[in-house]
């Protein structure tokens, strides 16, 4: 699908991509065994549309030889759709059930152009997530059985709430009620990385004990607010120093703080550690590393008491799997990191049915108030998502919602 600048991605040079040792397509691994069942299918397109929602959303869909397309989402991003063009002729001519294969295939053919972590890792989740989709049509049966069945039949829930003052303790705690009161949610996030007018300086990550006793009352406020009507976690976007995020989880320490997200920044594994085993504050880290391989040295260091994926961000629906498969050795919960549409929001709701540590999916839209319209069925409830038993993800995009509200110079994908 040509972009506004014309350059044909596809296309691109990559002589990693074009010479490796570890070449998984079928043809070269001799995968060419006829399948019964409609199961002979081939994978013919590959495009993709950028929604301009709350994040500039990348929906994905996989057309075929038998008519049939799933439809995916990569984690939001400049460069998302020009990868996975670039991507396309990796998966073209293949069968889209061999999603594990195909998978490593794109891993191993994106190594040259950073395949280990980042937006490439996220381009590729996008196609995962469509296959996963396409080969539920195909094979009848819905996403989460792909992953191995179902532990539960509906998806907690917890909304990400903001309001005008997000610095002011009492605003946060009118947010609360209201949205336990009027949405039906029994679990909330807030952030606590809002100005307290004591900040003197933005880059140095230290807290002043004002800041300090600044967002303990935010964390007071809405905790007595809510009491055990609901859960609540704050979120500080990996913004403080150790010493800083050992202090601030102890202040919140008396108060029934379900957990506190991202104290520090992601990439020092040993300070992550040292704040998470300094407090008995709850500490949940994820939503920046890629892959199992990054977020199983959270878990086998035990820098976390729950972990926080971003499905489409981490590298896909078995890669998320992989990572709660991980973490259930060291009984730690899965709370799924979420900024995503209702596609790749559901799409977590599935792995989550499918895992027995699933804690919760976030939801980080409902001051939209299109966000539901973009598919025909209702995804969120009361605070939970039903698991749909029909075929792929179960759902269905409304064409005429995603043209509605594209970003201004893509097009919508073709129909199905």
């Amino acid at each position: 699908m040509g972009k506004a600048n014309d350059v044909d991605y596809a296309d691109l040079h990559d002589p990693n991509a074009e010479y490796t040792m570890r070449e998984l397509s079928a043809e070269t691994m001799g995968v060419t065994a006829k399948r019964g069942g409609g199961r002979d299918v081939e994978i013919t397109d590959v495009q993709t549309t950028m929604v301009d929602g709350n994040f500039p959303w990348t929906l994905v869909r996989i057309y075929t030889d038998a008519g049939i397309v799933g439809t995916g989402e990569a984690y939001w991003g400049a460069g998302v759709p020009e990868l996975i063009e670039r991507m396309k002729p990796f998966v073209v001519g293949e069968n889209p059930l061999d999603i594990d294969r195909l998978y490593e295939h794109l891993i191993q053919k994106m190594s040259g152009e950073g395949s280990v972590e980042g937006v490439t890792v996220t381009a590729i989740a996008g196609i995962e997530v469509a296959l996963h989709d396409l080969a539920g049509k195909i094979l009848e049966v819905p996403a989460y059985q792909l992953l191995g069945g179902k532990y539960r039949d509906e998806m907690r829930v917890y909304c990400d709430c903001h309001t005008e003052e997000e610095a002011d303790a009492d605003a946060c705690a009118e947010e609360a009620r209201r949205v336990v009161d009027e949405l039906g949610y029994d679990a909330l996030k807030f952030d606590l990385d809002v100005p307290s007018g004591l900040e003197k300086d933005r880059a140095n990550r230290h807290l002043r004990p004002g800041e300090i006793r600044h967002k303990a009352e935010i964390v007071e406020k809405v905790t007595e607010e809510v009491k055990d009507e609901a859960d609540v976690a704050f979120d500080c976007h990996w913004t403080y120093s150790g010493s800083s995020g050992k202090r601030l989880a102890e202040a919140i320490d008396e108060y029934d703080v379900w957990w506190l997200e991202d104290p520090v920044p992601p990439e020092n594994l040993e300070v992550q550690e040292e704040v998470t085993k300094s407090t008995n504050t709850p500490i949940t880290v994820g939503e920046n590393r890629y892959r199992v391989t990054e977020e199983r040295r959270l878990i086998e260091n035990q820098a976390v008491d729950m972990i926080a994926p971003d499905m489409p961000k981490v590298g896909g629906m078995r890669e998320t799997r992989k990572v709660a498969d991980v973490a259930n050795q060291y009984y730690i919960p899965v709370a799924m990191h979420n900024v995503s549409s209702p596609v790749a929001t559901m799409a977590s709701a599935h792995v989550g049915a499918a895992v027995p540590n699933s804690l919760a999916v976030e939801y980080h839209s409902y001051e939209l108030g299109w966000w539901d319209d973009l598919v025909e069925e209702t995804v969120i409830e009361d605070g939970y998502i039903e698991i749909p038993e029909e075929p792929g993800l179960g759902l269905t995009l409304d064409l005429d919602a995603v043209e509605e509200h594209v970003v201004e110079g893509d097009t919508v994908f073709d129909e199905a």
